[in-house]
């Protein structure tokens, strides 16, 4: 498919092209939050990155959150947000995530390489939120540099539900590194034809951008589609995956 910047089109998905009427089908519908939640381990952390700095949280199940444009007050409303939908505070995370020269991508969190000379080694007392963690920021590192092309790192699918949750994972799942998608080959993907303006919904409540690479699904029409991360943000990730031409400047 052939990506052009198309018109400027409003930065939220949810304007993707497709009928103004469409819906996910009644039965996949996000469910209503519970009123009670189990408390589940958590832990936090922002890096830097080629588009800004990102907040990712991980649960004991996996990376569950990458927020774009993570500034000192949007970490904190994610933060605030997170404690409530998992019921506890986060876990103090180390003072720095990043991998030392040489470490494998997905490398867990009290690995040798991770641990300082003569500190313990060893993941048992390393809380596997931790570990998620650790291998989400290194993973990140080397797709930026072009290193890695496909994520490994576990995902926690707990704060998406019904149609978005079944898009996302066939997005994730077979949409990979330099391809794109229409928002209605999508929906004929998961079996809802007529349904791109809900993939685009979709797409808008993505709680692991990058990771579950929403910048990848585009108009049909050669449009570049809109992005909750901001257009610049969109064209950046797909010169990265060579889809755009990079930049002149």
């Amino acid at each position: 498919m052939t990506i052009s910047e198309g018109p400027t089109i409003s930065e939220g998905p949810a304007k993707a092209a497709g009928p103004a009427n469409a819906e996910a089908p009644a039965a996949d519908r996000p469910e209503a939050p519970e009123a009670r939640r189990e408390a589940r381990a958590w832990c936090w952390s922002v890096v830097d990155s080629p588009i800004g700095p990102l907040l990712l949280a991980a649960t004991d199940q996996g990376l569950a959150q990458v927020v774009f444009h993570a500034d000192e007050a949007r970490a904190a409303e994610a933060v605030a947000r997170l404690t409530a939908r998992l019921g506890t505070a986060p876990e103090p995370a180390p003072a720095s995530l990043a991998s030392p020269a040489g470490t494998p991508a997905d490398a867990p969190v009290g690995s040798p390489a991770d641990s300082p000379a003569g500190s313990p080694v060893g993941s048992g007392g390393t809380p596997p939120c931790l570990t998620h963690l650790g291998s989400a920021v290194r993973q990140l590192e080397r797709y930026f540099t072009g290193a890695l092309t496909e994520f490994t790192v576990p995902l926690d699918w707990s704060l998406i539900t019904g149609f978005n949750r079944r898009v996302l994972r066939e997005l994730a799942e077979h949409v990979p590194y330099g391809t794109v998608v229409g928002y209605g080959d999508l929906a004929d993907r998961v079996g809802d034809p007529g349904a791109a303006r809900a993939v685009g919904v979709a797409m808008g409540s993505n709680p692991l951008p990058v990771v579950v690479p929403c910048h990848r699904v585009v108009e049909s029409g050669g449009g570049i589609g809109g992005f909750g991360g901001g257009l610049e943000t969109k064209r950046t990730l797909l010169a990265l995956e060579g889809i755009l031409p990079q930049p002149l400047f």
